[in-house]
């Protein structure tokens, strides 16, 4: 059975009354179908009443599912022919983020995307998807390759953070970050980000600079987590629950403020549900958002792209304040 988070409880104990039912039936032959048809319904009713309600805190647990798809999930199921590129050129080959060349219904695209792990040795090896400098170097490297033989760029954004440790910052992290944020700006070919998961941070930002920006329904996409928040706003990180309702980061709040183009519906209980299927959902996102871009140049592209980012937010022209000499 599927990781079962706090919230789901009553569900489980529903379906597992159903499947006694099911067994004594069996067992037994004594027919309980009428029962158990009245507690399927009962069951369908509850999931669309806990899932279709979701609070904020729910579903920053559903984006932190022990089970949830990764980016290799995606694209296994998304893409053909992928081929992953490996290293930075300049120091390693950093396995928090994966990245290469593919096609998408035939047609070339560079694929980069975080990859945590599902399992204590994996997220090791994954560093829990929290990337090095080496791994956003790696990740540019693919950009502007793309650029040179003007593939589109699709990005699966899925991390925590970027690895805050003291090597990490020796080797760069800051700039490695900033050069993403700026070379991505300026790409001469369609970029789509995806969040699929936990989008969190400059760690996220930095495949974050795109064209079209979607998210899965019960991703998040933050500068800092909700514990994190917790802990400066009210010196208790235990308030992550309360921090997670203030600070507007689910996918329906994003877009209701514009930050981001679109959300992509979730299977119902969370797309570790039925990967096949939500890979079709996003399927559909691609696709439209290609279609779409493919029609513009790449000085278009930037010039769209710049004015993207730069309507974000709001703010109030003061233009009778004396300058101060």
């Amino acid at each position: 059975m599927v990781d079962q988070l706090p919230f789901e409880k009553p569900i489980i104990e529903l379906k597992n009354k159903i499947a006694e039912l099911k067994t004594f039936t069996t067992e037994k032959g004594i027919d309980l179908s009428g029962e158990i048809e009245k507690l399927e319904g009962r069951l369908e009713q509850l999931e669309k009443d806990i899932y279709g309600n979701l609070n904020p805190w729910e579903r920053v647990q559903i984006a932190r599912h022990s089970k949830r798809p990764t980016s290799l999930d995606y694209i296994d199921r998304l893409f053909t022919d992928f081929l992953e590129f490996h290293g930075d050129r300049l120091y390693g080959d950093d396995k928090a983020i994966v990245g290469g060349i593919g096609r998408f219904q035939g047609k070339p695209v560079t694929i980069i995307g975080h990859q945590r792990g599902k399992a204590t040795k994996e997220n090791i090896k994954r560093n829990f998807g929290m990337p090095h400098p080496e791994g956003y170097r790696k990740a540019l490297r693919l950009m502007k390759q793309a650029e040179k033989f003007k593939r589109p760029v699709i990005c699966f954004i899925d991390t925590k953070g970027a690895d805050p440790g003291i090597e990490s910052e020796e080797r760069g992290q800051s700039e490695a970050i900033a050069r993403n944020l700026i070379e991505m700006a300026g790409l001469k070919v369609p970029i789509i980000c995806i969040v699929i998961g936990e989008g969190g941070s400059g760690g996220a930002l930095a495949l974050g600079v795109g064209d079209h920006i979607y998210m899965l329904e019960n991703s998040t996409y933050s500068v800092i987590s909700p514990e994190g928040a917790a802990a400066l706003l009210w010196k208790d990180s235990s308030q992550a629950k309360r921090a997670a309702e203030t600070m507007k980061i689910t996918a329906p709040d994003l877009f209701e403020l514009g930050l981001i183009d679109g959300v992509i519906p979730e299977i119902r209980g969370g797309a570790h549900r039925d990967v096949d299927k939500q890979a079709g959902e996003i399927r559909e996102y691609l696709e439209k958002s290609l279609q779409v871009l493919r029609d513009f140049d790449g000085i278009t592209l930037v010039q769209k792209r710049y004015e993207k980012f730069k309507n974000i937010g709001e703010y109030n022209h003061v233009s009778d304040v004396t300058p101060v000499e």
